[in-house]
Parts: C-alpha cells; sequence; structure tokens
C-alpha cells in the first residue's frame, strides 16, 4: 500500500513551478491617513488607478495622503420601516391602534 501512495505532493492545486528569475511587477507604495491617526501602507502597481480613500482596520475612511482629495457624493437618507409607518400614521394614530391591540391582548383574544 505505501508504495501506491503519492510522495512529497499534496493533493489538490499546487504548482511545481519556482519563482526564481521571475519578474515582479513594477510596485509603488501609497500611504493612507485615516482620522483616527493610523497611516497605511499598501503596495500599488504602476499601472494601477490609485483609490482615493481606503478603508480602515479602525472602520474610519483613510485618505491617500499625497494625492487629490476625492469628492463626496451626498447619500441618499435609507428609509426604515418607521419612516414609511410615519408617512402613513401620525402619532395619535399609531397611539391609538397601540392600545386597541393591547386591549385584545390582556382580553386574551389574540395569541402572543
Amino acid at each position: 500500500m505505501a508504495d501506491r501512495a503519492l510522495r512529497g505532493m499534496r493533493l489538490g492545486t499546487q504548482s511545481m513551478e519556482t519563482t526564481i528569475g521571475a519578474e515582479l511587477a513594477a510596485r509603488e507604495d501609497v500611504t493612507y491617513d485615516c482620522p483616527n491617526g493610523h497611516a497605511i501602507t499598501m503596495p500599488f502597481s504602476i499601472e494601477a488607478d490609485i483609490p482615493g480613500v481606503w478603508d480602515c482596520h479602525c472602520g474610519a475612511v483613510a485618505l491617500v495622503r499625497h494625492g487629490d482629495t476625492p469628492e463626496f457624493k451626498a447619500q441618499r437618507h435609507v428609509r426604515t420601516h418607521w419612516d414609511m409607518l410615519r408617512e402613513r400614521r401620525s402619532i395619535p394614530e399609531l397611539e391609538e391602534l397601540l392600545e386597541e391591540r393591547l386591549v385584545l391582548l390582556r382580553a386574551g383574544r389574540v395569541g402572543a
């Protein structure tokens, strides 16, 4: 059984090519500054379009150090369920509906 086993190789995709003599693409290091004081350095190809912003590990948006400040587009307000409900009903109407449902619930007419 041992003479039929694959030796020296793992199953799956593994290249037998070496990286000796391979030329890497030309790169440049781009630094981004976070408003919380973090500096992020990312390697990019010389031919790549450098993004103006990068997400920092703290969750803030970091801006490229040497470059144009990107224009931020005004984001639309995301309508929640509460916003849509408030478009159809006023607060007094909602309080009245709530009282009606609580009366039914306390009377045992509506399942919990």
